[in-house]
């Protein structure tokens, strides 16, 4: 009895290892961007004593995030550059020009990242690239969601991120006395359970 018990118990002990292995990142979270909850600011410094703000409103996107290893997190997010609003018609022919965004041959910008780094249950950092005017950088986003995205499982969740880039690392070097070269980002955004 005890050397045919033997054999099982070798080959159950390993087995319910792995299992247990395998599910411990759990099944992968997938949303999709509520564009009607979500949208896209651009800050930037004017003359060095004001600051002048552009709009991104039209958006799609997915993320992904497994419960247990935030690490393997994907937020791959698309703007519509095209749909761009600034608070003047001469900001806004200058944003859709080719010293700018020039939407007319880059139509669209993205934000791909492909790690989340959690500091506490609703704040972290992001980390992956952003692509605009045909130019990929590595880009953080400082995230901090409504409510922890590793426990709201088929729920709702928004976040707001942060970053600041380099507008001159993407091409976009005119107007450097007048208009500021940090430009301050901020993606407010409403994840659906798909």
């Amino acid at each position: 009895m005890i050397g045919r018990s033997l054999p099982f118990r070798v080959l159950f002990v390993p087995l319910l290892a792995l299992f247990a292995l395998a599910n411990s990142a759990g099944v992968p979270q997938r949303y999709t961007l509520d564009a009607s909850a979500s949208n896209v600011s651009a800050q930037v410094p004017f003359f060095g004593l004001a600051s002048k703000t552009a709009r991104f409103p039209r958006m799609q996107g997915a993320v992904t995030i497994v419960p247990g290893a935030p690490e393997q997190a994907v937020i791959d997010v698309t703007f519509d550059a095209t749909a761009i609003e600034a608070p003047d018609s001469v900001t806004l022919a200058r944003l859709r020009g080719e010293k700018f965004f020039w939407v007319e041959k880059y139509p669209t910008i993205r934000f791909l990242g492909l790690s989340l780094d959690l500091e506490s249950p609703t704040r972290g950092t992001v980390t992956g690239e952003l692509t605009a005017r045909g130019v990929t950088r590595p880009a953080m986003l400082k995230v901090v969601f409504d409510g922890d995205p590793l426990a709201l499982a088929g729920k709702p969740v928004s976040f707001t991120g942060t970053t600041t880039i380099d507008r001159r690392q993407f091409g976009m070097k005119s107007y450097q006395l007048i208009v500021g070269n940090k430009v301050d980002i901020t993606l407010k955004a409403r994840m659906v359970p798909k």
